[in-house]
């Protein structure tokens, strides 16, 4: 049986995929796929996976600016950001912290950040957060969550600005029980990578069955991330959403295809589509 699968974060803009775009969409269709987000991490991606979505007429899309490359100019990221208003942007990021990688200041970073934030917050529209600390720390998640409550997410005036909705999306979530339930208490949702299979990270096999299942989603962030027994072991597709699916079908103890068709209701309800916005 063919279950209905989620990609809440697939870069299908990447320029690993411009030689056969079109086939790798084909074989996520064929797996299940109903259901895609392409977030972009810069202005160009941003328009880009916009694009996609367009043509695809099926997949969302959200723009803003990575952590990585928080150091554009800020009037380039006010051009995008400006674009949140639009109806066919589902959602804002990804964007976020990242103290695993050296290069932008943790202050530029957070500047960028703040700035999703706001525009979030004015439009209703839900973030998609990147969080990666360096091997031992915490630091970027506690700088996540002290941005998060210096915003005001998680207060009423948050919640009616989202309808109710959920917030914001702990993208390919990773970390402690502890930071998990001090987003979730904020709001937010999880979405599970290819990450979550690699040993370093056994910890999210420990607190995955702890989140609500209607706070949940599926991703692959494609083309990187590739879990064991993908095809192809150099290069993530939103296809392989199917072995996330399963795995943590499994750690959680919940039927697969009751799991399928929950988290295909938690996408619809984060991101309506663009004729609901």
């Amino acid at each position: 049986m063919t279950l209905p699968l989620v990609d809440a974060h697939g870069h299908l803009q990447a320029e690993r995929f411009d030689a056969d775009r079109d086939a790798v969409i084909d074989r996520a269709v064929a797996a299940g796929l109903t259901r895609l987000l392409i977030p972009g991490w810069d202005a160009a991606s941003s328009l880009a996976g916009a694009a996609i979505a367009a043509r695809i007429g099926w997949a969302r899309v959200a723009i803003g600016i990575h952590p990585s490359a928080a150091d554009l100019h800020p009037n380039e990221r006010s051009a995008l950001l400006a674009r949140v208003a639009e109806a066919q942007i589902s959602a804002v990021g990804e964007t976020g912290i990242d103290t695993k990688r050296d290069g932008v200041p943790l202050a530029v970073q957070r500047a960028n950040l703040d700035a999703h934030l706001a525009v979030a917050l004015e439009h209703g529209k839900p973030l998609i957060l990147h969080c990666r600390s360096a091997a031992g720390s915490d630091a970027a998640q506690r700088e996540l969550i002290a941005a998060l409550r210096a915003a005001r997410f998680g207060d009423t005036a948050a919640t009616r600005a989202f309808d109710g909705r959920v917030p914001f999306i702990l993208h390919s979530a990773s970390g402690s029980a502890a930071y998990v339930d001090e987003a979730l208490a904020l709001g937010g949702g999880v979405s599970i990578s290819g990450l979550a299979f690699r040993p370093e990270e056994s910890a999210t096999g420990e607190w995955v069955s702890a989140v609500p299942v209607d706070r949940l989603l599926t991703e692959t962030d494609a083309p990187w991330l590739v879990m064991p027994g993908a095809p192809d072991p150099r290069r993530n597709e939103p296809a392989n959403v199917r072995l996330t699916l399963e795995w943590l079908a499994e750690r959680r103890r919940d039927d697969p295809a009751e799991l399928a068709a929950q988290l295909v209701r938690n996408f619809d309800r984060m991101f309506p589509p663009p004729t609901a916005v």
